[in-house]
């Protein structure tokens, strides 16, 4: 049997291999899609105050530790069962939309965007963000760094640090911010809206404007028809910040919605011995192996994923956007994973918008931002949407809020099932008896998980796990003598 490896995967946080096998006649037999090592922060975690919660668990990735702050803030406040005052709250959340302003602008110009500015053929040393910039000029990778200056501005100014924000506290924060800084937040964010309508013009202009990459869009290679998962507001808006998760089926009808308190009434977690990481199913269908459908309890928590579930966005341009994405594709709800990338950018005029909104609250300036927790800490939950999924913290203490269980469902880890299908899927339609495996052929293969923006930084805590490991022995003449290998 022989053996396809890309080790490492490339454009994606984190780290993980793609194991191909085929069978004698040169056609897929199977995939693997490893993730090789241990992060154990649930196990470590343990023992730990659980106020340092948002401080520890934000260290887990340098690329989206403000997902992991505000998932830990909002679990410490359910551990002690208090209420952040409306400032604190609107706070968390603008520093929070900045964030997503520039998570959302990295995944596209730098991860996800070269696949289609430059092609999925183009050579290795151009397809990178060097290349884009090369090819769309460099008054655009002007706008792509500006953007992440001004969204790092917004987190460190809230947050205290531009990463690893360390300001978020049971019970709110522990400062506000003055008139002359929401000031600059907010033209900061009027300039982020202009970039987010740009950027849809980019998406516009070169990817819906090339009927290649429409095909491809729209073809069965990147489509699986899976059930949808995003967090949602009191009108079944999309919301990154707060609300129930909503759950549609793979026809779009509602499932049902879940607060953050009874997600284990929904979710189950399955384990393989050949990953670190879990697969995440729902608990109500059943883990029926990697296959999708409405009988599959297989799930997707993406950007796509949150449009599917939910009614609309909760600004304006952004719901003109979200309108015209759906009547575009033929209607709700879309199950093609490669339109995930223009769902993003939905989201991220969204960000730019909720950004600007709440820079002009008038409560933002407000000195009151914390209350200050004095019931005895038990048990909580906190969730909040990752740009990658649901991101879940469960955290129980004693009856001196020290942590004695932590279990996070992050966001990659929803989709650990659904991305393992998709490669598998891409990879029997590009590597076929009798044509030669190309380069090209096997980045292919590689754009079907980066559809999800994976970040293997924090999704990596299976445990028990079972090391890959091979060994060689060599004589004294350096001579290969045997190959020792273990699940590998």
């Amino acid at each position: 049997m022989q053996r396809i490896t890309i080790d490492p995967i490339t454009r994606l946080e984190g780290h993980g291999k793609i194991e191909i096998f085929l069978n004698e006649e040169g056609d897929v037999a199977n995939t693997y899609f490893q993730i090789p090592e241990l992060r154990g922060f649930e196990r470590f975690c343990v023992g730990r105050p659980v106020e340092e919660m948002p401080l520890l668990t934000n260290r887990i990735c340098g690329v989206c530790p403000e997902a992991h702050h505000m998932a830990a803030a909002k679990a410490a406040d359910a551990v002690y069962h208090v209420d952040p005052p409306p400032t604190a709250k609107k706070l968390r959340e603008l520093l929070y939309s900045a964030f997503y302003v520039t998570d959302h602008t990295t995944h596209f110009y730098a991860l996800g965007g070269p696949d289609f500015v430059m092609g999925p053929d183009a050579p290795v040393a151009e397809r990178n963000i060097l290349g884009v910039i090369h090819k769309v000029g460099l008054e655009i990778g002007g706008k792509v760094i500006q953007c992440r200056k001004y969204g790092h501005t917004v987190v460190e100014m809230i947050g205290g640090r531009k990463v690893h924000p360390c300001t978020s506290i049971p019970g709110g924060l522990t400062k506000g911010i003055t008139e002359e800084q929401r000031l600059e937040i907010e033209k900061m964010g009027r300039w982020a809206i202009e970039f987010a309508q740009f950027s849809l013009k980019v998406f516009g202009d070169i990817v819906l404007g090339n009927k290649a990459y429409v095909d491809l869009i729209l073809g069965d290679i990147y489509t699986h028809r899976t059930y949808s998962m995003g967090l949602v507001d009191a009108d079944n808006r999309v919301n990154f910040y707060d609300g129930k998760v909503s759950v549609v089926d793979p026809e779009g009808k509602r499932m049902g919605t879940y607060a953050p308190n009874e997600y284990t009434d929904w979710i189950a977690e399955h384990v393989e011995p050949w990953t670190y990481l879990k697969f995440p199913y729902l608990k109500k269908i059943g883990w029926k192996g990697f296959v999708d459908g409405k009988d599959s309890g297989v799930y997707m928590a993406t950007p796509l994923s949150r449009l599917n579930a939910s009614d609309g966005m909760a600004t304006p341009l952004a719901q003109a956007e979200y309108e015209k994405f759906y009547s575009t594709l033929g209607g709700k709800p879309v199950h093609q994973r490669l339109a995930t990338h223009w769902a993003r950018l939905i989201e991220l005029l969204y960000a730019a918008e909720r950004w600007v909104e709440l820079a002009t609250d008038p409560e933002i300036t407000s000195p009151n931002f914390h209350t200050v927790p004095t019931e005895k800490p038990t048990e909580g939950v906190g969730i909040v949407e990752a740009p990658r999924g649901t991101l879940t913290h469960h955290y129980t203490t004693d009856e001196r809020g020290v942590l004695t269980k932590v279990n996070l469902i992050v966001g990659t880890t929803n989709n650990y099932a659904p991305i393992s299908m998709s490669i598998k899927k891409a990879a029997e339609s590009f590597i076929r008896k009798g044509v030669v495996v190309s380069e090209g052929a096997l980045n292919r293969v590689e754009m079907a998980f980066r559809a999800y923006d994976p970040c293997f930084g924090c999704a990596t805590h299976s445990l028990p796990g079972q090391m890959p490991l091979q060994i060689t022995i060599r004589d004294a003449e350096g001579k290969e003598v045997e190959v020792l290998r273990q699940y590998c």
